[in-house]
């Protein structure tokens, strides 16, 4: 299978598995990536999500032995875009549980873009990222116009886009574009107790706030204040609201079940 998916102590793990290709990405795949994201955005025993690369690669993007065939076909970019990535984009970042992405080698082009729409990013020490699309002569897509910029600013993201450098991890954690730069032993444990412990929390509530700080980014401060008083009243009835202000009334500590 191009994408395994597993599901343990309520963390959703999607597994990218074409290592021999650099898990890059044809139309199966997609297929099955976007699959997999909506399964486990609406599976309620899933409360976090895993995404991460099998091989020495997290995603290298596009498969170009596929795209050159569609070229070649005289079916230029097959409609993939809009079909394929700006979904499976779309279904990561506005998931309402968090996403890890656990970037453990070449994260390029539409891999990179993978990887910047999850909520969090834990990287190998030999992670590296590369904005791929204008060293063959293409826009950038899969949401990188619009994550890149609000992780690392707009200059920097004009940069990147812009001249293609490979990033480094310990450059991409200066950036900002990652969470935390593990050694590659270490990677899988670290990115998955990331992930457990979101899974213990409380997911209504990161869900508001994934939705109020995507709200803000493109509204004035006075529709931002009223879209958080929206989401608080809406996070006030949740169970784990009611259950996390007696724990800490009787100074136990919450026990959260996202509900």
């Amino acid at each position: 299978m191009t994408v395994l998916y597993d599901v343990d102590e309520a963390v959703a793990t999607i597994t990218l598995n074409r290592p021999d290709a650099m898990n890059s990405l044809t139309l199966a795949m997609k297929t099955d990536l976007l699959a997999a994201v909506r399964r486990a955005a609406d599976d309620a025993s899933v409360r976090a999500v895993l995404v991460t690369g099998a091989g020495r690669a997290f995603c290298a993007g596009q498969d170009l032995r596929e795209h050159a065939a569609n070229l070649e076909g005289g079916l230029g970019l097959a409609g993939t875009v809009r079909a394929h990535y700006n979904p499976i984009i779309s279904a990561i970042a506005t998931m309402g549980k968090p996403v890890v992405a656990a970037v453990n080698g070449v994260a390029a082009g539409a891999g990179a873009s993978l990887a910047f729409a999850c909520d969090f990013r834990v990287a190998a020490d030999g992670a590296r990222f590369s904005m791929a699309f204008t060293g063959i002569g293409l826009a950038p897509d899969s949401g990188a116009s619009w994550t890149l910029q609000r992780l690392v600013g707009p200059a920097r993201a004009r940069e990147m886009l812009l001249l293609g450098d490979v990033v480094d991890a310990p450059r991409a954690l200066e950036l900002g574009l990652v969470s935390r730069v593990v050694p590659a032993d270490r990677l899988a444990s670290a990115a998955r107790e990331l992930a457990v412990r979101l899974a213990q929390g409380p997911t209504k509530a990161y869900a508001a706030t994934k939705a109020a700080l995507d709200y803000a980014a493109s509204r004035s401060l006075a529709e931002a204040l009223e879209r958080e008083a929206e989401l608080q009243e809406e996070c006030v009835t949740t169970a784990d609201h009611v259950a996390a202000t007696k724990a800490f009334l009787g100074k136990q500590r919450p026990h959260f079940e996202g509900r």
